[in-house]
């Protein structure tokens, strides 16, 4: 089964939690504080396995969770790390992020790794809160929640060329006569149900990767067909070779057959309607061929047509050397704009503030933030310490003085998730 596009949950590990302990050996008072860190938590990476073609292995997984790195313990001793959840896929996998639409990566070389998912930093022990003024404290943290995302991932295969056009007009036919490779040929339409690669050697010595997409039809950029879903393995080609059915076996207009495909690439990516392309005009071995090819060329006079027929293996080397030519003068466009990658730099304010208040119908006052929720998250509140250093950290990032500015009085209530709070000096 080809599976090109997958949509996955992401639970990086969270981090160990920190240890709370005191040195207490006989003879020696006041040992002072001796708590490790805990370990970071398990980091969820994604990496090229060349030997993969499809997303299959993921197919059926709702989520992928991470682990918690282990919990730091006394006399200093530090949690271990989680070990990594490294995640195969195929070359051409593209992982973007389900709620910002923004591409978080672009997998295409064997063996690349990309961390999609940070797992949590531990937590610090006792120990890394001493200080010259507070050499004994009380307080330590638990580990950083790791990261949590929905991803969707989704293929586009890499190849030099992709070959376009109506069903049964001879792409696979073209492809099994040209390269190495062995594509489902038959007499009906849609055969092809996921692209196939060819890699095709010319006796220069030249060579090049094609692949043969299932057939277009109009409104395929819309869903009719197969083609929306395979359009876009058109997308990391040089070179477009728009095969036609020139002879007009199942009755077709080429000319219309050409608009038609012309219109649907247009319509699905722009960038793709303004890659380099060659017409390739197949059955030139029927009886009709000659005179729909000069009503085509008077039609669309600057278009470089290549006649062929694959049935009696006519014109193939011709084409193949065309084709070479073509993509020796042309140089691969980026997939996507830096603007569609979550890692490009978008100005923020000075003044934007990390979090929100909101009040509820209840009177309740929510504050939402991601900075906020995880420090309430990696705080030890049974320890007094602990709950004292959450709020001066909250008084430092301005939160009492806003919720003053909104209105709210000593007494309050004040949530942070799913927790509530009074709000009082």
């Amino acid at each position: 089964m080809f599976v090109d596009d997958v949509t996955i949950e992401l639970i990086a590990g969270n981090g160990g939690d920190g240890c709370t302990s005191f040195r207490r050996e006989k003879f020696i008072p006041l040992g002072g504080p001796d708590g490790g860190n805990g370990g970071k938590g398990s980091d969820i990476i994604f990496e090229v396995d060349k030997g993969l073609k499809t997303l299959i292995d993921l197919k059926y997984k709702k989520q992928v969770k991470g682990t918690k790195g282990v919990n730091g313990k006394g006399s200093n001793k530090q949690g271990a790390n989680a070990k990594d959840i490294v995640i195969k896929v195929p070359e051409g996998t593209t992982v973007i992020d389900n709620d910002t639409g923004l591409v978080i990566c672009d997998l295409i070389e064997d063996k690349e790794q990309y961390v999609v998912c940070h797992g949590g930093r531990g937590g610090r022990g006792n120990r890394a809160f001493a200080t010259q003024e507070e050499p004994a404290p009380k307080t330590s943290e638990y580990g950083e929640p790791g990261e949590i995302r929905k991803v969707r991932c989704e293929v586009k295969v890499i190849a030099d060329v992709g070959l376009v056009g109506m069903p049964s007009v001879g792409k696979s036919t073209i492809l099994s006569l040209i390269s190495n490779a062995s594509p489902k040929i038959a007499a009906y339409h849609f055969t092809t149900l996921a692209p196939n690669l060819g890699v095709v050697s010319l006796k220069d010595g030249r060579r090049f990767v094609m692949a043969d997409l299932p057939g277009l039809i109009e409104g395929a950029s819309e869903g009719a067909g197969l083609g929306e879903r395979f359009l876009k393995h058109a997308m990391r080609t040089k070179i477009i070779v728009h095969v036609l059915d020139i002879g007009s076996y199942e009755g077709r207009n080429p000319i219309d057959d050409y608009k038609n495909i012309r219109k649907e690439i247009e319509k699905f990516d722009k960038k793709l309607a303004n890659k380099p392309e060659i017409i390739v005009a197949n059955k030139m071995d029927l009886p009709d061929a000659e005179g729909n090819l000069k009503k085509f060329k008077k039609k669309f006079p600057k278009l470089e047509v290549i006649e062929i027929s694959a049935l009696n293996n006519v014109g193939l080397d011709n084409m193949m050397v065309s084709i070479a030519d073509l993509l020796d003068k042309t140089e691969l466009e980026p997939l996507y704009d830096e603007t569609k990658y979550e890692s490009h730099i978008i100005y923020k304010f000075k003044n934007e503030k990390p979090y929100t208040i909101t009040k509820d119908e209840d009177g309740v006052w929510v504050i939402k933030g991601a900075e906020i929720e995880k420090l309430f998250r990696m705080t030890k509140f049974q320890e007094e310490e602990s709950a004292l250093r959450f709020a001066r950290k909250l008084r430092g990032m301005g939160v009492e003085e806003e919720l003053e500015r909104l209105g709210a009085s000593r007494g309050d209530d004040v949530q942070i998730l799913d927790y509530i709070f009074t709000f009082k000096e």
